[in-house]
């Protein structure tokens, strides 16, 4: 925690530094409070020489007076800590945004999606509280309980050993439920990443849960989740309720002892009782300074779970980088080429993904890929732009290995538009300009064009300026899927990839997007990945795959005449057409 503090606090150091200078002044005029109060009993009543009001009065005015410097000295560090912590956790917050963004799939697959947001949420507002508990308690708590202790020592050193046999055993006490509860607060992290991961399943898949009536099916799968970190965070509060009983239990022994060695010492004349008065409300200070590090104790330790969890996101290794790259190197064209490759997902697959790939890919060619659901179609176009490294072998573009290329060049000059391609909330305009922030409206309009989207753009209600919901839900897919190739087109890229995203478009609209790719872009290199052979019959090359290996290449002619799977699936789609 301490760690994070040191490295996230930012410019918000000073208030970080006031925040504890101004606790441990206030708690100064807290324990002078108690000292004034018993000068006010043993002089100003019960003097030598009777009562003395004007003692009274003027020691009641200090007294007002220091509780007065007390409150604005507690009103002000409370400011600052708020300012402090709120500040911690943006900059931890905006540190750990900033690293998952430079995440590999690989990286992202590692934590989920899910557990990355509830750390990025949930655990951030532990580590506030946390913080906040660290600037303040942590340096009130220890300097009462000094000052205190040093105010009772002199008030009567022999009383005082009560607190100095108490304090041992207080700390025994909490280190063991510390000790204890701390791996259950781990567990029951976990527990919460479960349940948000079943949420944000539930409700992105809400359609298809009401379609198929099945929102009883999903109340009952969300309450065993629920239920689940309900009984987990009952084991683990459990063990940190014990905290309370036990140090009621110290405190209301010390009570005890104290009230029946200072009566006894009254009645001797050893303490006085405006003494004893202060000595009680010292006792009282002690014992709420030993319950404030009890709790600052089980919120650190609350917050510890949290920590860990921050510093996995913080230390995890990217194996995605530019360590070997040059930084000047630019992609000059859309050669593509790929030297003995085969890819796992990771290094304890019992099966490479991709096997013994050899393919060389001319600049400016359109090439054709196909295959049965599984044989990694989609793996291997995502060794091109990094999305995934090559477990063995490598790939080139423009005749050099994409590791010498910065991931921004190498990505600038590759497009890809998936099959189920993400909108976000905003314009149509905006979201065809994440291809390119500075594209006049002109060349938006040309994309859109080209992508067979300008029709159907200009017959919404506000055209270009059409608001789109979260993922663009207001759009059909076969719409969705031609924003994303205007989108794709405007990065004006040296490599577009195709997969499979003409799929829920008609047969001429797919046909028409493919014409427009040639003619507007014959110098770029399109890779169409299909299931339909009609969308890459006219292809220059075609790669039939299965079982992540190339089983033949050729064009559609080659292919038809010597390849019986590519042939009979033609045939099949073709007896589905004339039927």
């Amino acid at each position: 925690m301490l760690s994070l503090i040191f490295r996230f606090t930012g410019k918000y150091k000073k208030e970080t530094i006031i925040t504890p200078i101004l606790t441990v002044i206030e708690c100064i005029f807290d324990v002078l409070i108690p000292y004034v109060m018993s000068k006010i009993i043993d002089i100003g009543i019960k003097g030598a020489d009777g009562a003395n009001i004007n003692y009274v009065i003027n020691m009641g005015l200090i007294m007002i007076g220091l509780s007065t410097l007390a409150m604005i000295c507690g009103a002000v560090a409370g400011r600052t800590s708020a300012i402090a912590s709120t500040g911690f956790v943006k900059n931890l917050r905006l540190a750990m945004f900033d690293k998952i963004s430079s995440y590999s799939f690989r990286n992202i697959e590692r934590f989920e999606v899910p557990s990355l947001v509830t750390r990025i949420t949930k655990d951030m507002r532990e580590l506030r509280m946390a913080y906040v508990a660290l600037v303040r308690q942590f340096f009130r708590a220890p300097f009462q309980l000094l000052f205190c202790a040093i105010m009772i020592y002199n008030i009567n050193h022999r009383l005082s050993l009560v607190f100095w046999i108490a304090i041992p055993f207080l700390a025994l006490g909490l280190f063991l439920i510390m000790n204890i509860a701390h791996p259950r607060f781990r567990v029951l992290m976990s527990k919460f990443d479960d349940m948000n991961a079943k949420l944000e399943e539930n409700f992105i898949a809400v359609r298809v849960v009401k379609t198929f009536v099945r929102e009883n099916y999903e109340k009952l799968k969300f309450k065993a989740t629920s239920e689940n970190v309900r009984d987990f965070q009952r084991r683990a509060e459990n063990i940190v309720l014990l905290d309370m009983p036990f140090f009621n239990l110290v405190t209301y022994s010390c009570m005890i002892a104290i009230c029946w060695l200072g009566g006894n010492m009254i009645i001797t004349n050893d303490l006085l009782v405006g003494e004893f008065m202060s000595y009680l409300s010292y006792l009282k200070m002690i014992l709420f300074s030993l319950m404030a590090l009890s709790n600052i104790m089980m919120q650190v330790l609350f917050a510890q779970a949290s920590v860990d969890r921050v510093n996995e996101v913080l230390n995890e290794k990217i194996d995605i980088t530019d360590e070997q790259a040059n930084q000047d190197l630019l992609v000059e064209n859309g050669e593509i080429e790929f030297c003995n490759v085969s890819f796992a997902y990771n290094s304890k697959a019992s099966k490479m993904a991709l096997s013994d790939i050899n393919l060389k890919i001319e600049s400016g060619q359109t090439i054709g890929i196909i295959g049965s659901t599984g044989s990694s179609k989609t793996t291997l176009v995502q060794l091109i732009d990094r999305l995934y490294d090559a477990t063995v072998g490598e790939v080139k573009v423009a005749n050099h290995n994409v590791k010498e290329y910065t991931l921004k060049h190498l990505r600038d000059a590759v497009a890809m538009v998936l099959q189920k391609n993400v909108l976000f909330s905003g314009t149509i305009l905006e979201n065809l300009r994440w291809g390119n922030p500075n594209a006049s409206f002109e060349e938006v309009v040309e994309a859109a064009k080209c992508a067979q989207a300008d029709d159907f753009i200009r017959k919404l209600p506000d055209g270009y300026n059409q608001y789109l919901g979260q993922g663009g839900v207001n759009v059909s897919g076969g719409q969705k899927q031609r924003l994303c190739i205007a989108r794709a087109l405007l990065k004006k890229p040296k490599i577009i990839i195709l997969d499979d995203s003409t799929s829920a478009v008609d047969t001429d609209t797919d046909r028409r997007i493919r014409t427009a790719l040639k003619e507007k872009l014959a110098d770029m290199t399109t890779i169409i990945i299909a299931q339909r052979i009609t969308s890459i019959m006219d292809a220059d090359k075609i790669v039939v795959m299965n079982d992540g290996k190339i089983m033949d290449i050729g064009n559609h002619e080659e292919l038809l005449a010597r390849n019986e799977v590519y042939a009979d699936l033609f045939y099949t789609q073709q007896k589905g057409v004339s039927e």
